[in-house]
C-alpha cells in the first residue's frame, strides 16, 4: 500500500505553497500549521511532510518549534527538511522527534556528509532529496541547478546506501496540472531497489493509483489536498 504524505510548507511560521518552486509566488493559508497537522490525523493520515521553506533558502532551520509541537501533540510520523546543512542542524531537528529527514542541497553538493550522518544517526533516518529543474536535480531551495544529471545523482546516492528517495518534479509543483508519471516510471525501472516517494501536481485519485500499480513507495498531497481538489474522505482505502 502506497504511503500518503500530506504537505504543509512554511515561510514565516505560516501556511504556504509555492508555484513551481517561486518564492514570489505563493499562496499563504489562515490555516495554523499545529491545528491543520491535528487536523489530517483525526482524518486518518499517518505521516506528515513538513517543509520549512525559510531554512531552505537560509541554509538553516527556522520552524523548529512547529516540528517540535507537531511531534509531540500528534501520532504524525513528521518527516522534515529544509536547512539541513550542518550536523547541529541535524541534531536539533533529530531531538525535535523527527521521523525522517529530507536532505536536498547536502545529498547533491556533499554527498559524502551525508553519508557520514547515515553512519551516526542511522541510514533509514534519511530521505535523499532530489528535485528536478529542467531535467537536473535543484538545490539551496530550488535556486541553484546541479551540473549533473539525475540519473547521475540518484545512481550515486543508491551506491552510497541511501534507501528512501523523494523525487519533486518542480514545473508540476503547486500547479495541479497533474503529476509527472513518466519520471517516476523511469526511476522506478532504473532504481528498482529505491523507496520513491513522488511529490509535484499529483491532483488526482486516479493518479496515487497509478503511481501505486508502479511501485511507488509514497506520494506527497499538497496544493490539491489542502484546497479539496482531493478530499481525504476518497482516500480511506490508502489510509
Amino acid at each position: 500500500m502506497i504511503e500518503l504524505f500530506p504537505a504543509i510548507d512554511l515561510i514565516g511560521g505560516k501556511v504556504v505553497r509555492l508555484r513551481e518552486g517561486d518564492y514570489d509566488r505563493k499562496t499563504e493559508y489562515t490555516e495554523d500549521p499545529l491545528l491543520l497537522a491535528k487536523k489530517y490525523a483525526a482524518q486518518g493520515f499517518r505521516n506528515l511532510h513538513l517543509v520549512d521553506l525559510d531554512g531552505a533558502r537560509s541554509g538553516k532551520p527556522q520552524h523548529l518549534d512547529v516540528l517540535e509541537a507537531i511531534t509531540h501533540e500528534t501520532s504524525l510520523r513528521v518527516d522534515f527538511g529544509g536547512g539541513l546543512r550542518s550536523e547541529e542542524a541535524v541534531e536539533q531537528v533529530f531531538f525535535a522527534g523527527v521521523w525522517k529527514m529530507n536532505v536536498g542541497s547536502v545529498a547533491i553538493k556533499k554527498p559524502a556528509l551525508l553519508r557520514h550522518w547515515m553512519m551516526t544517526f542511522g541510514e533509514e533516518r534519511f530521505i535523499a532529496a532530489v528535485d528536478m529543474k529542467n531535467g537536473k536535480p535543484a538545490t539551496d531551495g530550488w535556486q541553484e541547478e546541479a551540473a549533473v544529471s539525475w540519473q547521475e545523482t540518484v545512481e550515486s546516492l543508491a551506491d552510497m546506501g541511501i534507501v528512501y528517495l523523494s523525487v519533486t518534479a518542480i514545473s508540476r509543483d503547486g500547479n495541479m496540472q497533474g503529476a509527472d508519471l513518466d519520471l517516476y516510471r523511469q526511476i522506478r525501472e532504473a532504481f528498482p531497489g529505491l523507496r520513491l516517494i513522488a511529490s509535484g501536481g499529483i491532483s488526482s485519485i486516479n493518479e496515487i493509483e497509478k503511481l501505486e500499480e508502479m511501485g511507488v513507495w509514497g506520494a506527497i498531497l499538497g496544493k490539491a489536498l489542502l484546497e479539496g481538489q482531493i478530499k481525504s474522505v476518497d482516500l480511506k482505502k490508502f489510509l
